[in-house]
């Protein structure tokens, strides 16, 4: 079995209705699809729920659970807020910047473009606390051949030192040394 294709990622949100108006508001999603029901159907437990469904683009799906029932929602404190993200694919630098634009107007906290030599991104958080990125690629076919060349020595010597391989250290050397 090959999987085709993600059906669609889904993440807990504090309010739906305020979550599905933020994305289609400043990231430009069509709210696709209301899901509700007062018991789990893979459960049967009774815990009450919003399922909302936006349309990420190019057959994404990204979902939102309200549950007013459970624990005010949180995050893993263990983890650093800038790994856990969802990156959104826009198709240039313009676009990118654009982005950028629209989101300061409506408010939001933007962190860039940071470069990362084949994409370019932006750094911003959704009001539920989701780390959320935008990247334009800027990537040349030899970049990516070169990464793909050495991905496998890299996760091999990760797996065995713990320690930052330098086989494309070359990506990020404008950024930390600029």
């Amino acid at each position: 079995m090959k999987i085709d294709r993600i059906h669609h990622a889904a993440y807990r949100c504090k309010d739906a209705k305020a979550t599905v108006e933020w994305y289609v508001k400043n990231l430009n999603m069509d709210f696709v699809l209301a899901i509700a029901e007062d018991l789990v159907p893979s459960t049967k437990a009774p815990d009450p729920y919003m399922h909302v469904f936006l349309d990420a683009g190019g057959g994404n799906v990204l979902a939102f659970f309200e549950l007013p029932n459970s624990p005010e929602m949180g995050r893993d404190t263990n983890t650093p807020a800038w790994v856990q993200h969802i990156a959104f694919k826009v198709d240039s630098l313009q676009a990118l910047e654009d982005a950028k634009d629209r989101l300061q107007a409506n408010g939001v906290e933007v962190l860039g473009p940071t470069n990362h030599t084949i994409f370019k991104s932006i750094y911003f958080f959704d009001p539920n606390g989701h780390r959320l990125e935008l990247a334009a690629d800027v990537g040349t076919p030899e970049m990516y051949a070169k990464l793909d060349a050495c991905k496998w020595d890299m996760l091999n010597e990760w797996a065995q030192t713990k320690r930052a391989p330098k086989h494309a250290a070359w990506m990020h050397e404008p950024e930390l040394q600029g």
